[in-house]
């Protein structure tokens, strides 16, 4: 947790690092842009990798503070997960994915605060196996039918969704290709509406034969 101080120096971080750059960024910088001295900067984080691990963590629990309240939606459990893991991953790339240093930014805090994003990634496949697992047992989706479980089907969607972010840079192919994935997992784990009965047809009663109707005579 971080207290005022530091939330307001971690607001100030965020456009400092977007505007120059992990790399090119110093903690006298930030101090400037928070409005305080670098002295005082010191007392909160002692090092620029504290620094931005503290970003990284608050920013990967706003956002599955997202998605609790996405997945409490009363909507389709594959609509929940797909709003969940856009809201996720839209939130956290939101900022740096639209400047010139996002690519940069990306990988710093894969290779400076890898420990929290893998966190938030393990927390956030635990919510959205939740949600599944409780979908299956209230017979809203057949998980049985592709013989996997709502933890196995959380994973590979996180890592195909990854994949797929990873493969084009443009955000409007990546969210076509997303809506696909959740149109073929719907496909997939989604019953068959049962086929309402059909009516039965009362059969017409049979006429009499010539030869019933002469014997009658």
């Amino acid at each position: 947790m971080t207290d005022d101080r530091s939330d307001r120096i971690l607001d100030a971080a965020l456009p400092v690092f977007c505007r120059y750059g992990y790399g090119k960024t110093t903690m006298q910088d930030v101090a400037r842009a928070a409005g305080i001295s670098r002295a005082a900067l010191y007392l909160h984080f002692a090092t620029k990798e504290d620094l931005f691990r503290a970003g990284s963590r608050r920013a990967h629990a706003r956002a599955l503070d997202q998605v609790d309240a996405v997945l409490a939606e009363p909507t389709d459990v594959v609509s929940r997960v797909s709003t969940a893991m856009a809201t996720y991953f839209g939130g956290l790339m939101a900022q740096i994915s639209s400047n010139t240093h996002g690519g940069e930014l990306f990988d710093a805090s894969l290779s400076v605060s890898g420990d929290s994003v893998g966190e938030a990634n393990t927390a956030l496949v635990s919510r959205l196996a939740a949600a599944l697992d409780a979908a299956a047992a209230a017979g809203e989706v057949s998980l049985s039918t592709v013989d996997t479980t709502g933890e196995e089907l959380a994973r590979l969607l996180l890592a195909t969704a990854d994949a797929l972010a990873k493969a084009s840079p443009d955000p409007q192919v990546w969210r076509e290709q997303r809506a696909l994935l959740f149109r073929l997992v719907s496909a997939a784990i989604t019953p068959p509406e049962p086929t309402p009965p059909q009516p039965t047809r009362r059969r017409a009663a049979s006429k009499p034969s010539v030869a019933a109707r002469r014997a009658e005579r």
